[in-house]
């Protein structure tokens, strides 16, 4: 069990700065994702805690031991690729056999090891067969049993889901999720996909361009977005943002999204005056957007006339896209809502969840 921590650590390639300045304290146990699209510097980060990429600058430590120097088979972590890297001429139980072996494991201990992981992964079944003659999730799993025998201090995860299936994608993140609740040992993830981060996380700290956006717990990073990057990467579908001003009227203070002027509730006065009259970025999410035959009890609704432009319906929901005066949006409405392409519709705008943003810097106000 241990603890990591990423001490101003910097990855440069010549001039490019691939990550800038990471500061993160992992506890011991917990599980944190990074999450971030393509370039944002998440694999880089956990490539450098395997060793797998030398630091060039700061300091990562595991437990209370800086791993700068030391070689990725001396730090007590064992990761798990999004290629599963298994040996095709190997049996499964070879390939989860093989690390502990390199070890000088006595075999009888190697033996023990590797039954229990598989039974605990329910692939006790397979352990004669070679890669080729398995699924995707068998793979998937074997990958994870292999880091499971070597019984380290810390799981390091790259992608691992993303070879799988939508369906395959919602059983392995249960069976993740349950693994680091039995295993007790502390877990670092990288994904691309929000939806994972979210269903798995403790913590989830967003990275974009190589620099921590923010970390927090799932809930936190939903509700209080540090910045519009964070606000519009989390949430699916994301974050509906309009052009707006911010404006007082009659010791009223009202959004101005071009189209409409959208009040804003007076326990957010005092929080936003001093940008009254200024260019914002106004956020509301498509969940936050109802029809107005359904629209819940418990919100501070605002009405907004707008034209159907397309419908997708999800069974349990109709996400409805939106067009008015050339301003596009989403909502995730009721099924039962009586909407049809072409024709315009009353929705409800719950201002008790807006966001406002800086419009130069991104930055939440």
């Amino acid at each position: 069990m241990a603890k990591v921590v990423y001490e101003h650590v910097y990855k440069r390639w010549g001039n490019v700065e691939a990550v800038s300045d990471l500061n993160i304290e992992i506890e011991d146990k917990e599980f944190l994702v990074f999450v971030g699209p393509s370039g944002c510097g998440k694999s880089t980060s956990l490539r450098m805690l395997a060793g797998l990429e030398e630091v060039t600058e700061g300091r990562i430590i595991i437990g209370d031991r800086v791993v700068n120097n030391v070689a990725p088979k001396d730090r007590d972590i064992a990761m798990v690729f999004q290629s599963y890297a298994l040996y095709p001429h190997m049996t499964v139980y070879d390939n989860m056999a093989f690390g502990l072996r390199l070890r000088k494991v006595p075999k009888q201990v190697i033996d023990e090891k590797v039954r229990e992981a598989a039974q605990s992964l329910g692939i006790e079944n397979l352990l004669d067969r070679r890669p080729r003659q398995l699924s995707g999730g068998q793979r998937q799993r074997v990958a994870v049993g292999r880091a499971i025998v070597r019984d380290p201090a810390v799981f390091l995860m790259d992608e691992p889901l993303s070879n799988l299936d939508a369906k395959l994608r919602v059983e392995a993140r249960a069976f993740i999720s349950k693994l680091h609740q039995r295993l007790g040992t502390t877990f670092i993830y990288v994904t691309h996909d929000q939806v994972e981060a979210m269903t798995m996380g403790t913590r989830i700290a967003v990275l974009s361009a190589g620099k921590l956006q923010q970390i927090d717990t799932p809930t936190d990073l939903y509700m209080h977005p540090s910045n519009q990057f964070v606000a519009g990467f989390i949430g699916s579908p994301s974050m509906n943002f309009f052009d707006a001003t911010l404006i007082e009227e009659g010791g009223r203070m009202f959004v101005d999204i071009g189209v409409d002027k959208l009040e804003v509730q007076k326990d957010r006065y005092d929080r936003y005056r001093s940008h009254a009259g200024q260019r914002v970025t106004f956020g509301l999410r498509p969940e936050h957007i109802h029809n107005h035959q359904y629209q819940p009890s418990d919100i501070v609704p605002t009405m907004v006339e707008a034209e159907v432009d397309v419908i997708e319906l999800m069974g349990n929901e109709k996400v409805v896209y939106l067009k008015k005066g050339g301003i596009n949006f989403l909502a995730r409405m009721d099924p039962r809502s009586d909407v049809h392409v072409g024709l315009a519709t009353g929705t409800v705008f719950d201002m008790n969840n807006m966001h406002l943003f800086d419009a130069e810097t991104g930055e939440t106000l």
